[in-house]
This record gives structure tokens, sequence and C-alpha cells, in this order.
């Protein structure tokens, strides 16, 4: 089968269950895959105890992640627990083609590659529904929703579903608004383990990571302009002011713009910060952050990149009527814009896994575990969770918390006897 990608004309390799884009990056992938396996400890730990109790036998998993090679290592350890997989992209440029190619030769029902076109991409996501699946595991809500939208009649052998990223989160939370929801959604983006290490350290990484392999531009003296200041936001602005670029934050929220300012940043409305800014990251999971308006503002030679799960944060769709792009680098786009140049990098698409390989592994390790407990938390409680947007109970999160320090070496302490009946009790004062 063929496809077009960057105006080429690509061959495909397709399977009975599998269409990947060269399964000659098997080998590649394997490699990758054993590189992402020792770096995270604290999911093998899961994949051990699966592998033994196997808590998952006969359950049915969809899957629309980003395909990588830490997203693979989870794929694993869910067979290890019993379960039937398949699995596809989230978004058209995520996928690691080697890594996608490794889990078609291991058999895995995998239709994904980098580069997707639209229609392939929701053709390979109705793969997935086709499966029945009885968990889906999203990161975006992509899954979910066409699954509501289209494929109602299945909804009843659905036992729950989990959600990786807080765009996904922010769907699902208005689809419970709007009584829209049909089965329970796990928010594993809300677990601890999650959002304040994924979101903040890996994001902050992996987006640095991007715009260099993008651009190779130096940070240092660069006027970085941060659009929203969540966990993820303040984990771009952590590192990109380690790299020594000054930070100005936009915000909607005020508490946030209060943080932002309190840590020290230069915090002002995006039509402001566009006249100063060299280099813009968005990070909000909102459309249209940076629009028309403000690229029209910008320096020549500005740079705009995403970090959002969907490429609506930058208008690039307004940009390509007034500008036709010119890739000058691998997944670096030129636009003139009055006269001026403004490069876009990953199509505007998250550019962590556009134009790098996305979280470190370390990362990843504790947010897989995440959604492999929380597959196993919604197995155990089948027909008992509530049909809403919920969260994974405190002791699983603190157990993941556990297996990540002790692959880490690291002993905390523990509270005497003494300490938990102070802490458990209000009749002691002063």
């Amino acid at each position: 089968m063929s496809t077009i990608y960057a105006g080429l004309v690509v061959i495909m390799d397709k399977g009975a269950n599998y269409e990947v884009r060269d399964i000659k990056l098997a080998e590649q992938g394997f490699l990758n895959l054993e590189i992402a396996e020792s770096r995270m400890q604290a999911l093998m730990k899961v994949k051990q105890r699966f592998q033994k109790e196997k808590p998952l036998k006969g359950v049915r998993i969809g899957m629309a992640l980003h395909v990588t090679k830490e997203t693979a290592v989870l794929v694993r350890t869910l067979i290890a627990g019993g379960a039937d997989i398949a699995i596809t992209g989230c978004n058209p440029l995520s996928t690691q083609d080697d890594v996608a190619t490794a889990l078609a030769k291991e058999g895995i029902k995998v239709w994904a590659y980098k580069g997707e076109t639209k229609e392939d991409y929701y053709r390979y996501i109705n793969n997935v529904i086709n499966f029945k699946p009885h968990i889906t595991i999203d990161d975006g809500c992509d899954l979910v929703s066409e699954i509501h939208k289209k494929h109602g009649h299945l909804i009843k052998e659905i036992i729950a579903g989990c959600e990786e990223t807080t765009t996904g989160i922010i769907r699902l939370k208005a689809m419970e608004r709007d009584n829209a929801l049909k089965y329970p959604m796990i928010a594993v983006n809300d677990n601890k383990t999650k959002h304040l290490l994924d979101n903040y350290f890996g994001t902050g990484q992996s987006t640095i990571d991007g715009i260099l392999r993008a651009t190779n531009i130096l940070f240092a003296g660069k006027n970085v302009v941060v659009c929203g200041y969540g966990d993820c936001g303040k984990g771009v602005s952590l590192k990109a002011k380690g790299m020594g670029a000054n930070i100005i934050v936009t915000e909607v929220d005020s508490f946030r713009g209060l943080q932002a300012a309190l840590d020290g940043f230069r915090v002002m409305p995006i039509k402001e910060a566009a006249k100063t800014g060299d280099i813009f990251i968005t990070v909000t999971g909102n459309k249209n952050v940076i629009d028309m308006e403000h690229m029209k503002l910008m320096k020549d030679g500005a740079i705009l990149a995403n970090s959002g799960h969907f490429d609506a944060e930058i208008n690039v769709n307004e940009l390509k009527k007034i500008a036709k792009p010119r890739r000058v680098r691998p997944f670096l786009d030129e636009y003139k814009v009055n006269g001026k140049k403004i490069y876009v990098c990953g199509e505007g698409r998250l550019v962590n896994l556009a134009a790098a390989e996305g979280h470190p592994s370390e990362v990843m390790s504790t947010s897989f575990c995440g959604q492999a407990l929380a597959v196993e938390y919604a197995v155990k409680n089948k027909g008992k969770l509530p049909i809403k947007v919920i969260q994974l109970p405190e002791e699983i999160d603190n157990y993941i918390a556990d297996l990540q320090l002790e692959a880490m070496g690291i002993e905390i302490d523990k509270l005497t006897k003494e300490q938990k009946k102070y802490i458990e009790s209000w009749e002691e004062g002063t």
C-alpha cells in the first residue's frame, strides 16, 4: 500500500493485523525497546507481577497513544498481564516507525506510521474500534470520542477507559457536563506521578529537545514566550530558564499568572509578548492561542512551537492562507509574513514528538505504571465505577512513587507510631 508523506509517495508494509512504514526497521526498534526497558524499572516491576498473576486475562485493550519505545514497553506489560492489544497512534507525527514495526514483528495488532494522513489516522482508529475493546487507553480522547459518536453499540461491552493527557481530560469533562459520557474514564493524567512528573519534567525537557533538533538555536539570551503556566508550562519555563533564556509567560488564569510572576517571570498579554519574543511555546490545550494578529507583530526570525496535544494552539491554517511554507530543515517550515520570516516547528503539532522522541523513558515509567494499574483497577472493579471522570485511589498513586524511588535506589523515612497517632488526632494541642 502507498501513501503520500512530505510530498513523496511512500510504500507501506501491510499485513493482516498491521500497517507500518517498513518492516525492516524492526531490528532498530527492538534495540530501542531494550534501552527503554532498562530505564523503566518501576514499570518492569509491574510487568513482573502481571506475568505471575495475569490480572488482565481475556481482556481486549484498544489503545490510541503515541507509538514510542516507552509505549511499546507498556504494551508488553499489559500483554504480560494476559491482555490482547490493538494499538494505533494518537497524533499523525508522533509514531516512531522502528518501534511500530517491532510491535508488528511481535505479532501485535498495530496500525501507525510517522506522517499519517488524516484519512489513515481515522481509518486506523476505526481498526482499533473494530477490535471491540473492553478497555480503551487514549491520549487526547480521539478514540473515546469516535466510539461515542459513531459506535455507541459497542459501549455496553466497555468496562472503562483511561486518559493520558490534559487535553483529553478537558474534552472528557466537557462530555461529562453534557451528559454525553457513557462509560467510566480514569484520569491517569491527574495522578501526581503523571502530571507533576511527566507534564513538568518530561514536557519541560522534551519540548526544548524538539525545538533544538528542529532549529539548533541558542536559547541563552533569547526571549522565550511560554503560553500557559499549568504543569507543562511550569516545566518548559524552568528548563528554558536553565538554558539562560529570559522567560515571558502569557496566561488567562489569574492564579497561574500570579504564580508565574512570583516565580520571577515577566507576565503580559500575548499581544504584548508577540512584539518581543524570539521563541514562542504553546502549552495550553486550547485553540488559536497564537493567532494571525499575533504573528503579524512578531520579529523577523521568530520561532513558533507547540507542545499541546492538538495542532490547534498555533493558527497554522490561517497562516497558510497568507504565506506558503518552505521546508528549510526537517520539521521546520519558514513562512513570510509582512516581509518577515516566521518559523514553525513540527507543523504546529506537539514538537517534543514531531521533532524529537518525546519524554525520557524514566519519566514515562511512572506515567505508564499509572496506565497499567488503572487498567487493573478498572477490571477488578468492573460494573462498580461511576460513569464519570474519576481518579485512581491515592494509595495506588503513592505505590507508583514507591516503585520509582526503589528503582532510583532512594529510601525515605516512615512515620513512627507516635507521629502517626499525632497526625491523626485532634486532641493534642499547644
